[in-house]
């Protein structure tokens, strides 16, 4: 059945739509999807990838096994596994370098997302003089937020005056090219949270370098969302999370970028503990570290081995398709959802506030509900009487991610009837 929308249908069908299934089906057999808490369908079109992915059918499976490892060998696990427990992590680095365009050695698996921008920033940021200044977008996640300002207190500076918040890609340009002698570090979000906007990533890493400031991005919205050339790019650092676009369940591991340029510096600031020496010297039990020429000396602990599975397991798979592809069908989900959310937004109070141009954007398109509407309530009412789950961001943003993994055509169709079924027309 189409729903009715204004005095007529989506021009879509939705015949149109599983024909656009059909022929461009993207990888949706590999994901298990929630089924749907209302609607006609029995399962959800899961739109939330942005915030948390889908988990992938080999999860549990290869999780049990590692498991089974433990309950088999004991201690022994550490050599002995089928994927041994010692130098578990190193599984992880070739497959987490190839999706964000870096060198092996540039590229660990660890920790979570801010405790890896603090531990890259105990490197990197290290204000002198009048270079002291911290150049953020003026929407940057919180924790990105607290995280610079910390430590800016952390040297003994106000966080208000030494934080710059800066509204898009342009300001911060302009202000590098006015004030960038005060910069001593400029720290983005690759694809904004709030917007979808994606940076010009070379372009500000560039300036920044240019202004003599050191460079890192926040790319917990970016990996496995967008295409990335880290290494050619030349950022100083970066961090992602993997629980989003990169499918490694709720609070999974991150990963971190180091350039080349910078490995093997022992010049540089860095707290270390047991991994962050040799493998080869580890268990010689000496008081001094010995760190590696790679990312690797920014390691502490030992890595866990249960939380590094699932993290695994999911690099594998887009090792597998890569990244074009999915970038590919990205542009090609994405604008077909944004053709049906134009019909929807031209008589009701919604805006998109997502970049149309689709090289400045990744697959999420965020909506700002006008009116006083709250985007929370917004968000429950498409979850539960049309199956169709996105998330709010108060007081009236709501974001819609077709990833292009598990998404569908068809999904994105539910999408927008339900979101005109939900908003009334403009009187």
């Amino acid at each position: 059945m189409i729903a009715p929308l204004g005095n007529g249908p989506l021009k879509s069908t939705e015949e149109d739509a599983l024909r656009r299934d059909a022929e461009d089906p993207g990888h949706r057999h590999l994901f298990r999807i929630p089924p749907a808490d209302g609607g006609e369908y029995p399962e959800s079109a899961y739109m939330a990838g942005n915030s948390l992915g889908l988990q992938p059918r080999a999860t549990q499976e290869e999780l049990l096994e590692d498991l089974a490892a433990w309950a088999r060998l004991g201690v022994e696990g550490h050599l002995e596994a089928d994927r041994p427990w010692m130098p578990y992590h190193e599984q992880l680095t070739g497959p987490a370098a190839r999706l964000v365009g870096a060198l092996p050695e540039e590229t660990v698996v660890m920790n979570s997302l801010t405790v890896n921008l603090h531990l890259l920033m105990v490197s990197f940021y290290r204000p002198r003089g009048e270079r002291t200044r911290i150049v953020i977008e003026d929407t940057a996640f919180p924790s990105d937020s607290y995280a610079v300002r910390s430590q800016a207190r952390f040297h003994g500076l106000d966080p208000d005056r030494a934080v710059v918040r800066l509204g898009d890609g342009k300001a911060v340009l302009d202000f590098l090219e006015r004030e960038g002698d005060t910069v001593a570090l400029v720290m983005l979000g690759g694809v904004n949270y709030l917007t979808g906007e994606l940076l010009d990533i070379p372009a500000i890493t560039a300036a920044g370098h240019a202004a003599g400031a050191i460079v890192g991005w926040d790319l917990a919205h970016a990996a496995g969302n967008v295409p990335l050339r880290l290494h050619d790019w030349g950022p100083d650092f970066a961090a992602w999370c993997s629980y989003k676009y990169l499918n490694s369940g709720p609070g999974a591991l991150g990963g971190v970028f180091v350039h080349q340029r910078h490995l093997g510096d022992l010049s540089l600031q860095r707290f270390e503990g047991w991994w962050s020496t040799e493998p080869e010297t580890r268990f010689q039990m000496e008081p001094v570290s010995r760190p590696p020429a790679s990312a690797d000396a920014w390691q502490i602990s030992n890595p866990p081995i249960y939380a590094m599975g699932p993290v695994r397991t999911s690099l594998n798979l887009f090792d597998g398709i890569g990244m074009a592809e999915l970038r590919a069908r990205s542009v090609r989900l994405t604008g077909y959802l944004e053709s049906l959310l134009d019909e929807v937004t031209a008589t009701r109070p919604i805006t998109v506030v997502t970049p149309r141009d689709p090289s400045r954007r990744g697959c999420q398109l965020s909506l700002r509900v006008e009116g006083g509407r709250s985007a929370a309530e917004l968000t429950r009412r498409l979850r539960h009487e049309h199956g169709v789950v996105a998330d709010a961001r108060e007081p009236d943003i709501i974001r819609i991610a077709p990833t292009p993994l598990y998404s569908t055509y068809h999904d994105c169709r539910r999408t927008a009837i339900a979101l005109a079924d939900c908003v009334a027309e403009d009187a």
